[in-house]
């Protein structure tokens, strides 16, 4: 329990978390690399290179001071971080190298009195603390479920698919045989790469595409090219080039909050752009198995019929169960189909789009995808006054603000 003196020297630390909380927290993350440069092997660098992890960083720090006085209404958050975290195997061990380069940070940056430093120690210990026991928890319930295990393990691909120009799905079974552990609609696996001539190995979190209660997982993964500004994706392209039928993968047992609540009876709604149609591919294919009986709606924008994934699959879906029904937009549609019109509407999905698809805003929302598809799918829903409770999300990366 914090003391009312700490509580009272965090809240005014504030200001100058919402000023130099960036600034603080790449600071860290220099600090911390450059002291124990194999916990790169844990931290995705991309996401170093691009920002967005320091960033991340810093609204968590940002939140844990707002709320410093209610930290238990922040435990939403320490649950989803919690399980990024399981999944890429952070440890107790791990906490006190962060407090220790995080408070060596906020000396550097803002030079504060030894009395501030103090307080962000005694209320750091207390964070970690709950970090610590909720990650306890899950690798627990990982290890002890059937064919569940703790940290990693080894798989095989068994069949490698293309799905679109862009996305290509791996079929994955256990080197040892065993069963796998079950898993919800939504979730995903962390995938350790080694990639020849690469020093660290390189973690990537990938959504499972398929409903639970296979043999097998699934990733469907797409292919980051990259620009000539812009790097492109490091382990999708090592999957999609050197990985092959029968090469063995290192992952994590399925994590993540972002999942299908199966008892609600509301339509369903899942919007997706991209490659974002991944953890929602797996929500329907849970509703279609288990014959759960509610209206589904299905939209999807990508650029084109070339770039989209998994079309012909859902469009059976449609054809087979009268429940579900599907919406696409393409961007940039190709001439075959501006010339087929096998697609609902060029452009983007809008709020117009849903009021017209929807008979009320009265349903489960669930959407994935690109970050300004995400922020546009938050701003309708905001518009059309879904209620808040019903808006579920998953971003790719670390976590970020979808409100302008």
């Amino acid at each position: 329990m914090l003391s009312q003196q700490t509580i009272d020297i965090i809240k005014s630390t504030v200001p100058v978390l919402e000023v130099h909380g960036t600034e603080i927290t790449s600071r860290f993350y220099h600090l911390l690399f450059t002291n124990h440069p194999e916990l790169k092997n844990v931290f995705n660098q991309t996401n170093q290179r691009k920002g967005r992890q320091p960033e991340a960083l810093a609204n968590a720090v940002y939140a844990a001071a707002v709320n410093i006085e209610k930290l238990e209404s922040i435990i939403p958050v320490v649950i989803q971080i919690g399980h990024k975290h399981r999944s890429l195997g952070v440890k107790p061990e791990h906490y006190p190298i962060v407090g220790q380069f995080l408070l060596q940070a906020i000396k550097d940056v803002v030079n504060p009195p030894e009395e501030v430093i103090a307080a962000w120690a005694e209320a750091y210990g207390v964070i970690a603390d709950a970090f610590i026991s909720v990650e306890a928890d899950m690798y627990n319930k990982a290890e002890e479920q059937e064919g569940g295990w703790k940290d990693t393990r080894k798989f095989k691909v068994i069949k490698k698919e293309k799905e679109s120009s862009v996305i290509t799905s791996f079929y994955l079974q256990p080197v040892d045989g065993g069963k796998i552990a079950s898993y919800k609609a939504g979730q995903y696996i962390s995938i350790t790469a080694s990639i020849p001539g690469e020093q660290y190995t390189h973690m990537r979190q990938y959504s499972l595409s398929d409903a639970p209660g296979n043999d097998y997982y699934r990733i469907s993964v797409k292919k980051e090219s990259g620009t000539d500004t812009t790097p492109g994706g490091m382990v999708s392209n090592y999957l999609h080039e050197q990985v092959s039928v029968g090469s063995e993968l290192t992952i994590s047992a399925p994590a993540g909050d972002f999942t299908l609540d199966e008892s609600s009876t509301k339509p369903l709604v899942l919007l997706s752009g991209g490659v974002g149609i991944t953890p929602l591919l797996s929500m329907l294919n849970t509703v279609i198995n288990k014959g759960i009986k509610r209206e589904v709606y299905f939209f999807h924008g990508a650029l084109n019929s070339e770039t989209h994934a998994f079309n012909g699959y859902i469009q059976d879906v449609v054809k087979e169960h009268s429940n579900v029904k599907s919406f696409i937009a393409y961007s940039n549609p190709t001439s075959s189909d501006l010339q087929s019109k096998n697609y609902d509407k060029e452009g983007f999905i809008t709020l117009e789009d849903l009021q017209n698809v929807l008979s009320s805003n009265v349903a489960d929302f669930y959407f994935c995808g690109p970050t300004p598809f995400m922020k546009s799918m938050y701003k309708a829903l905001g518009e059309w006054k879904v209620d808040p409770s019903s808006i579920h999300y998953e971003i790719f990366g670390p976590a970020e603000s979808l409100a302008e």
